[in-house]
């Protein structure tokens, strides 16, 4: 790794200073970057469940990335180095340590092709059957390292294929993917347009693997075992149809048979599929959206063997979108549904009504259920019992702007959440909650303006109720400060106090602070945070509570 590490660097520089010997006269290129750390120190709190390895044994946590680029004649170079310091990224309940090269590429314009070699991040169509991408937050890193080719013959059509390996840590994952992908837009009239794409991926399980499912296999009984298979296929068709204000999605994904890992830790072979489709319509001051998307069995990842709950750790080649809200209030935000790649049936549906110049109105609603239901050929097509249930979500806001320094903004949230399944708490019982919110900003003058936001989740399941209340002042274009309590103020299911005893409130506090200069910014926060599921960009994790500070730095040059 280290002479990986100062080759690739040598090459690297290399480059930059052949460029910068020509002529003053000569085009020497264009050199860019950016440049993350983050640091953690773990204060053990019992009381709230902080009490992971980082709080007995490390105590402290750093990660950074450091990333450039360097473009040339058509030339693209791009090196990141990564490093990691007794890191839970990777998985919250273990620390991990290792340096090293975690991205470079090298790629080149001749033409209409672009040609790619090394680490790149890419996705057919939504992502399906093929999405290798970074969710730094999660930890999550699924560049492929290889070779890519896309090919423009024109305006309207592309052409890409590529063959790699999925990178895992400092590592390679040994499973080879291959995949093509083709995408045409046709202008049918002025107010009538499609966009076809299609695409066919492989992923072919190394000798050593393949060796490990078919002993895994070979201690079945004999009436549950099956042929493995080295090679597995997936495949995608998509179309966007757009008519004026309306525009029409559908997707159809196919997996052929292989092994899978069921819910139960053992191998199966089963092939899968997924239905996706949307419409939604815009026009001045309307949206209005649908949503349905059915899951059947497509689990696809490196190896059919891996088994994480930290998605991190899955060796996902591709990515299953959530169809529920993506909310970013701290107690809206608290229950989360993780996508079940077994199998689920989820609809959404939104309205987005701008009354006047001065009043919005927000309303959302989502339900995921088990495959069972969701029949479409019932009369009653929604079956909502304790067998088939696992989210639900009815969302509406109302934002209102008094004047130029002072706007508001108030809703309710009404979950249903599945906590035995997404949480993978045994005997939970399913969580009903309802949650009033509201936020006011007011503007001093163009540079200070204080926020205050507060929500109060109530619910007899889970911790019980909890209120959240934060403060904001900002000073821009510099600082930002503010203050955040949530408090448990009364217990649930999962936290009665003994017999005998009486409940205590228990705070989750946070201060945070961040300073902007230009394109470099700094953070620094404490704070207590409850345990639960966190969703980045759509992709979940159960995470344990946290207690400690947190130190962030981002620059870019």
């Amino acid at each position: 790794m280290k002479k990986l590490l100062l080759v690739s660097i040598q090459i690297f520089i290399s480059f930059v200073l052949l460029a910068q010997d020509g002529k003053p006269t000569e085009d020497k290129g264009q050199f860019s970057g950016n440049f993350q750390s983050n640091f953690q120190g773990y204060v053990k709190d019992s009381a709230i469940g902080a009490n992971t390895t980082q709080y007995e044994k490390e105590l402290s946590s750093a990660d950074a990335w450091l990333f450039l680029n360097y473009k040339y004649k058509g030339f693209n170079f791009s090196l990141r180095y990564d490093m990691f310091n007794n890191t839970p990224l990777f998985d919250p309940f273990v620390a991990f340590t290792g340096s090293g090269i975690g991205f470079w590429q090298i790629s080149k314009d001749i033409g209409k092709l672009n040609l790619t070699v090394g680490n790149f991040y890419d996705q057919f169509g939504t992502g399906m059957v093929f999405r290798a991408y970074e969710e730094r937050n999660l930890g999550i890193d699924f560049a492929v390292m290889g070779v890519r080719a896309i090919y423009s013959p024109s305006e309207n059509t592309r052409i890409k294929a590529f063959s790699g390996q999925q990178k895992y840590k400092f590592n390679l994952r040994d499973a080879v993917v291959k995949g093509v992908n083709v995408e045409h837009r046709i202008n049918i009239t002025d107010d009538l347009s499609t966009e076809l794409g299609g695409s066919l991926v492989n992923r072919t399980i190394d000798q050593t693997t393949m060796n490990t499912i078919a002993s895994t296999i070979n201690s079945y009984p004999i009436e549950n075992r099956f042929d493995p298979t080295y090679n597995v296929f997936a495949s995608n068709f998509y179309n966007t149809l757009n008519y004026k204000k309306f525009s029409l999605y559908i997707e159809y994904s196919n997996k052929t048979p292989e092994a899978i890992m069921g819910k139960d830790l053992r191998l199966y072979k089963s092939g899968g599929d997924v239905y996706y489709t949307s419409l939604s319509y815009s026009t001045k001051g309307l949206g209005i959206s649908a949503q349905y998307k059915r899951i059947n069995n497509f689990q696809f990842k490196a190896s059919p063997l891996i088994v994480s709950t930290s998605p991190a750790e899955q060796g996902l080649i591709n990515y299953l979108p959530s169809l529920t809200r993506q909310n970013t209030y701290r107690l809206l935000a608290r229950y989360n549904a993780v996508v079940q790649e077994l199998g689920e049936n989820a609809l959404q549906g939104e309205v987005t009504y701008k009354v006047n110049k001065k009043t919005m109105i927000n309303i959302n609603g989502s339900a995921v259920t088990t495959l069972n239901g969701i029949d479409l050929n019932n009369k009653e097509i929604l079956d909502w019992n304790s067998t088939t249930r696992l989210y639900r979500e009815f969302y509406i806001d109302v934002q209102h702007k008094f004047s130029s320094k002072f706007k508001a903004m108030g809703g309710i949230q009404s979950i249903g959440y599945n906590q035995t399944v997404f949480e993978q708490k045994a005997n939970a019982p399913f969580v009903e909650a309802l949650t009033p919110f509201g936020e006011i900003t007011y503007k001093f003058n163009t540079q200070r303006s204080i926020r205050v936001e507060g929500q109060y989740l109530m619910t007899k399941q889970d911790l019980g109720n909890l209120v959240n209340v934060l403060v904001e002042y900002n000073v821009a274009p510099y600082w930002s400060f503010s203050v955040s309590d949530m408090v448990n103020t009364s217990h649930g299911a999962l936290n009665a106090p003994k017999p005998g005893e009486a409940f205590k409130l228990v705070h989750y506090y946070n201060f945070f602070a961040s300073y902007t200069y230009k394109t470099t910014r700094i953070t620094a926060a404490y704070l207590k945070q409850v345990a639960g599921v966190n969703c980045t960009g759509g992709v979940c994790r159960i995470e344990p509570a946290f207690s400690g500070a947190r130190i962030t730095l981002t620059t870019n040059f």
